[in-house]
């Protein structure tokens, strides 16, 4: 096998940071903004134009993330921002597979208490293992034709999901079907007077929330879903994983997910603000079987198509408002089982309302199985990285 050799990432990188606050980022803004957070935000400006990789941990947990972008984007001020010498001995795709198996060492050398983060002097010296250019080409190719996938599923259920919340909106939020309706006023939303609406409470439904053993998660076991996860369809952080024993998840009567349940982010954030979140699973996406904790309700009208009817419905501005006014006044930010069942939502019987439910529930599964292929796509380029990173599989004996 051809030669590797060790070099400290300051001899074929350059490295920069961020300039601006995580608030920075806006609603709708057209750019990428890559902050500590796993999910990329939006913002209205860019400061960089150019292929890079944007690493960022700065948590309690030292916990880091890596992504590839090329294009147009802005950064928060401890977000690292990493570009390729002009010595083309690296390439940045190659660059952020590698560093990819580095992520848990990163948290071993970070520093700080509070939040953990890893200095310039750390990154420069760090050293990694360059083979050749031809080498790197073919590892690259590899795992990001795997990535390729992984991004249009993405991409697919980006647009799904859009599609579906396009004629929702056109239904259920300008009433363009019901042109001709008299309005009314009676109900906490002007809508057409045939649409009538219910309050959840006087709807067959199920609305719990589950728990975890005292002393908290275990390393391993039945996956428990917490609030951080429940941010929006299609959305799973399995870095942040937590698991309660299987004796424990055999006990419980209540918190399991059977899968098209309307998942709401229960309790958290800073004192005098709620920010509603919701999220849906299935499929086998995320798991095969898991649970919910006690920061997480699970609402089931026992119809997946008007679970997904209320998953977009939630997001609209009066159930939205309401969930996020109530939340935040209490001590700790938070919702009860009373806000929910207090909303009024549109006539699950009402024809329009069983078409879009109809209509709706195919994409979601599409969403879902989409996801699942994700997970197994991630796992084998997770798997195949090491080997490939490493020489275990010799690239001069792969056609590629």
């Amino acid at each position: 096998m051809t030669e590797w050799k060790k070099v400290k990432l300051k001899e074929v990188s350059d490295f920069t940071t961020g300039k601006l606050n995580s608030n920075a980022a806006v609603a709708g803004g057209e750019y990428p903004f890559f902050t500590c957070s796993p999910e990329t935000l939006q913002i209205d400006t860019y400061a960089f134009d150019q292929e890079a990789l944007l690493l960022a941990g700065n948590n309690a947990e030292g916990n880091f993330s890596l992504k590839y972008y090329y294009g147009r984007f802005n950064a928060y001020q401890r977000t690292y921002v990493i570009s390729s010498k002009d010595n083309n001995v690296l390439g940045l795709k190659f660059l952020y597979y590698s560093l990819r198996l580095c992520l848990k060492l990163f948290k071993d050398l970070s520093q700080g208490t509070a939040t953990k983060f890893l200095t310039a002097s750390i990154l420069n010296n760090f050293e990694i293992v360059l083979p050749p250019v031809d080498i790197q080409k073919s590892v690259t190719r590899i795992l990001a034709s795997i990535d390729d996938k992984i991004e249009l599923n993405a991409q697919i259920n980006h647009n799904l999901e859009e599609q579906a919340k396009a004629i929702f909106k056109s239904w259920f939020v300008d009433f363009e079907p019901f042109a001709d309706d008299v309005f009314t006023n009676e109900d906490p939303v002007e809508h057409p007077a045939s649409l009538s609406m219910v309050q959840i409470a006087n709807i067959d439904h199920i609305l719990e929330t589950g728990k975890r053993p005292k002393g908290g998660a275990v390393k391993s076991g039945i996956p428990s879903i917490g609030a951080e996860n429940v941010k929006k369809l299609g959305v799973f952080d399995y870095s942040s994983g937590k698991f309660i024993p299987r004796e424990f998840a055999d006990s419980m009567k209540r918190g399991k997910i059977n899968g098209y349940e309307l998942l709401i982010y229960k309790d958290g954030g800073k004192p005098g603000t709620f920010i509603p979140h919701f999220s849906m699973f299935g499929e086998g996406y995320p798991y095969e079987e898991c649970y919910i904790n006690e920061h997480v309700f699970k609402l089931d009208f026992g119809n997946k198509g008007f679970n997904a009817f209320a998953y977009f419905y939630f997001q609209t501005d009066y159930p939205y408002s309401w969930l996020a006014n109530n939340g935040g006044k209490a001590a700790i930010p938070g919702i009860n089982q009373e806000d929910i069942r207090s909303i009024f939502i549109f006539d699950p019987q009402h024809p329009k309302v069983k078409e879009f439910s109809a209509y709706v529930s195919p994409i979601f599964t599409t969403i879902m199985k989409n996801c699942l292929e994700n997970k197994k796509l991630a796992q084998l380029r997770d798997a195949l990285l090491p080997k490939l990173m490493s020489g275990e599989i010799d690239m001069s004996e792969v056609e590629v």
